[in-house]
């Protein structure tokens, strides 16, 4: 069983979205980091399953700098929660889904992560992690 973990937006600048974000939706941010093995400062919005991830590029060789450059801002990613990433990632591999190099990696919040390209899965890149303990 899966559940949306969050929705990552790509953004120009942080400040300006977060000031948005925050107008739209009546509330604080509940976190901030950097994520170095994606080259991204992030802001999460929300609790649990369903959160908000916005995404500013922390140089121009940025997976979403360059996402940015060639779409503009906007909808990046969906990431879904499993309950076993690596079981996951073996049975799409059966489908002919791999994952993006380098496969499983660091995310946000010290969680394992995995990326699909966007031609594998409907036009929509996805990001797997396995549920939070």
């Amino acid at each position: 069983m899966f559940k949306i973990d969050h929705i990552g937006i790509a953004v120009n600048s942080l400040q300006a979205a977060v000031s948005a974000f925050e107008a739209i939706l009546g509330e604080n941010p509940a976190g901030r980091e950097s994520v170095p093995s994606e080259g991204v400062e992030v802001v999460f919005f929300g609790h649990g399953s369903g959160r908000i991830e916005l995404l500013e590029a922390l140089g121009p060789e940025s997976p979403i700098a360059r996402f940015i450059e060639r779409r503009g801002q906007g909808l990046h990613h969906i990431c879904l929660q499993v309950p076993d990433l690596q079981a996951a990632i073996d049975r799409l591999a059966l489908l002919d889904v791999t994952p993006l190099p380098p496969g499983i990696r660091p995310g946000a919040e010290g969680r394992q992560v995995a990326f699909f390209h966007p031609r594998d899965c409907a036009g929509v890149l996805v990001e797997l992690t396995a549920a939070a303990d």
